[in-house]
């Protein structure tokens, strides 16, 4: 989307339009390193912002931003209790306020969030056109995931992930219990989410085990959990 954008103005980004990626801390690597590369392949400036407490954030860049955590844990330190699938509170804070407040700070109070979201996707599209100032530019453009995938394979460079389960949050609660299981064997450590379960004394999923128990079985093959996840659509 950024890159047509980018084309439809002479392969510079307009001066009224922003471009702003909300780091939690738990992303994983990659999406960091991919961020990093449109900003340096694309030569266009990219807001790096992250939650830092109640109503305020900080701007960062690639190489200062939070790769612990750090974020995520300070709105749970918040908020007292775990995000949950019911109360899904870390998108909204972490993401969707954030952005707001930093728009508002540098005198943008009225603007038009442009999302991602291909034609394919109807479920998110009919729940960004039901918001006020919302636009899906790929959706009305008809763009599928073929189409996506089709413009990465001819680009230099893509989001080097070994799978589609590597996105968002490292080991987003909403992702499946198999799911997880799978990360963690493959090396992704759930060392800062059973520190987070352990210090509220909760757990993220009550359909789920904990993080721990997920962690002590991991070399286990044998699924007793529900497989499905609930989609984040955590950039919405």
């Amino acid at each position: 989307m950024l890159c047509q954008i980018l084309e439809a103005h002479g392969g510079q980004l307009p001066s009224d339009h922003t471009v702003i990626f909300a780091n939690t801390g738990k992303e994983m690597p990659e999406t960091l390193d991919f961020v990093h590369r449109c900003e340096r392949e694309l030569s266009t400036p990219i807001v790096w912002l992250e939650y830092t407490g109640k109503k305020s954030f900080r701007v960062t860049d690639y190489e200062n931003a939070s790769r612990g955590g750090e974020p995520f844990e300070q709105l749970i330190t918040d908020r007292k209790y775990l995000p949950n699938s019911v109360a899904r509170f870390c998108t909204v804070e972490l993401k969707i306020l954030t952005i707001d407040r930093y728009l508002k700070s540098v005198g943008v109070d009225d603007y038009l969030t442009v999302v991602g979201i291909r034609a394919d996707e109807p479920r998110r599209v009919a729940k960004q056109k039901s918001k006020p100032d919302y636009h899906c530019p790929m959706a009305d453009a008809g763009a599928t995931k073929q189409d996506v995938m089709k413009f990465w394979q001819e680009m230099p460079w893509d989001l080097e992930t070994p799978s589609p389960y590597y996105s968002n949050c490292d080991l987003c609660f909403l992702k499946g219990h198999s799911i997880k299981a799978s990360l963690i064997r493959d090396g992704v450590s759930p060392q800062w989410w059973i520190d987070q379960e352990k210090r509220i004394a909760g757990t993220f999923r009550s359909d789920q085990p904990s993080y721990e128990a997920m962690r002590d079985y991991s070399d286990s093959q044998i699924d007793i959990f529900s497989d499905e996840s609930i989609p984040c659509f955590c950039g919405d």
